[in-house]
């Protein structure tokens, strides 16, 4: 508007000229009000305009800083909250950035990796050479590596190129460190109990196929061994099941799928039943099993999970004794129901005891299988102690016998309702071989 009345006043100037020249004086004032007006006014609005255009870049602009500030936090957050350790080297092996899980990869340096070259971090080839060939050649690398330190870790290091700026002569590489030492342990475990199934299904497998040839090339017809070689089929038959009952039984509970529910058991009730059905066992090896529980002695258990770990223990108990020896049971009240069975065999020496919880772990092989044990029992106990939030453990003298406890929370530790105490039948009780 204001443009447009300037406009119109140098018009108006220009008219005056022509009629009234005259007057040029006045007309010529006018003229120059006229454009001055203009020029004052259009630069007003010209440099309104300009504002306007310069605000709008630099709201822009920083509207720009902003994001990128907000992509930098977003970025530092991700590399500080990942587990996985990030290394970026420049083509001259520094380290330009990293992140804190980083550190722990490397033990010898205690404060930030940044500026300083790979090979001071650390000494191993296989890390130094993932990232060398990657600068290298410009592709992507993956290895596996080993870091000694207290422990063993291994971890899956995989590398990527990084041009750092835009000429083809800046090269760096990004390495990702993936901890696979949990997944690598439970892989030779997994190798392990594989192994260890085979060899324990074929050693009676092998006999009963050795027996059953011997009948069918002519013992069958012997009386005097027929007989006998059928009990050594069966008993090597019972053993195999036994093992596979052992193996789907352990294999349940270390899945998450047994539970246990916890009750108000009369303890001397349950081991009374469970040594008149291994009464046979004890009198074949000439042991005495003794109940030293208390009448009132109450425990809160899974009643079934109880007397398993129960069978397991007192059966490995006979097995592992002199003759004429014992296996006694007893309760002791700490800050946990504590049962105790104790026999009175050749004892366990330390370096056995530490690991004699392990599945297939076996001090004597030979005795073990002899006497029809799996080499899983003890690992079911442990496994059903912790399942019931309790422990199992060994304590042993050698030749004077070993005592197993059973650590199991308190009754008043549990806040559940407390129904009546409860026992197995006799006839429920069944023995899981050790």
């Amino acid at each position: 508007m204001l443009r447009l009345l300037s406009i119109l006043l140098v018009i108006c100037a220009i008219l005056l000229l022509i009629l009234f020249g005259h007057s040029i004086t006045v007309v010529w004032i006018a003229f120059v009000i006229a454009l001055t007006f203009g020029a004052v006014f259009g630069f007003s609005l010209n440099s309104a305009d300009d504002n306007a255009k310069l605000k709008k870049h630099s709201t822009e602009t920083s509207d720009g800083s902003t994001q990128s500030s907000q992509s930098e936090r977003i970025l530092k957050a991700a590399m500080s909250g990942m587990r996985e350790g990030v290394v970026v080297v420049d083509d001259s092996m520094r380290v330009i950035a990293s992140n804190d899980a980083s550190r722990s990869i490397f033990p010898r340096c205690e404060t930030s990796l940044d500026s300083r070259r790979l090979s001071e971090l650390t000494r191993n080839r296989d890390i130094y050479s993932a990232f060398e060939k990657v600068i290298g050649n410009g592709q992507p690398s993956e290895t596996k590596v080993e870091m000694l330190d207290i422990e063993t870790r291994v971890f899956d290091l995989r590398v990527v190129p990084l041009r750092l700026r835009d000429d083809n002569n800046s090269r760096g590489a990004i390495g990702v460190f993936f901890d696979i030492t949990r997944i690598e342990r439970l892989e030779r475990v997994r190798q392990e109990f594989l192994s260890n199934v085979s060899h324990e299904l074929r050693t009676p497998l092998t006999a009963i196929l050795a027996f059953v040839e011997t009948l069918e090339d002519g013992a069958l017809e012997d009386p005097e061994n027929n007989r006998r070689f059928l009990g050594i089929i069966r008993k090597n038959a019972e053993r195999m099941r036994n093992l596979i009952d052992d193996i789907l039984d352990l294999s349940a509970i270390e899945g998450g799928n047994v539970f246990v529910e916890s009750a108000p058991v009369r303890l001397r009730e349950m081991v009374q039943e469970i040594s008149t059905a291994l009464s046979s066992r004890a009198t074949e090896r000439g042991v005495t099993i003794i109940n030293e529980v208390d009448e009132v002695t109450v425990v809160f258990a899974d009643p079934r999970r109880l007397e398993q770990m129960l069978t397991n223990l007192i059966d490995n108990g006979l097995k592992f004794n002199k003759q004429g020896g014992t296996v006694t049971v007893r309760h002791s009240l700490h800050d946990k129901d504590r049962i105790l069975i104790t026999d009175t065999g050749d004892g366990i020496d330390h370096e056995h005891a530490v690991r004699i919880f392990e599945r297939f772990y076996r001090i004597d092989r030979a005795r073990s299988r002899d006497m029809g044990g799996t080499g899983l029992g003890l690992a079911i106990v442990k496994h059903l102690a912790r399942l019931h939030g309790g422990e199992v453990s060994v304590q042993s003298t050698i030749g004077e016998g070993s005592t197993f406890i059973i650590d199991l929370p308190r009754a008043t530790d549990i806040d559940e309702p407390k129904p009546e105490p409860i026992s197995v039948p006799a006839s429920d009780t069944s023995v899981s071989t050790i």
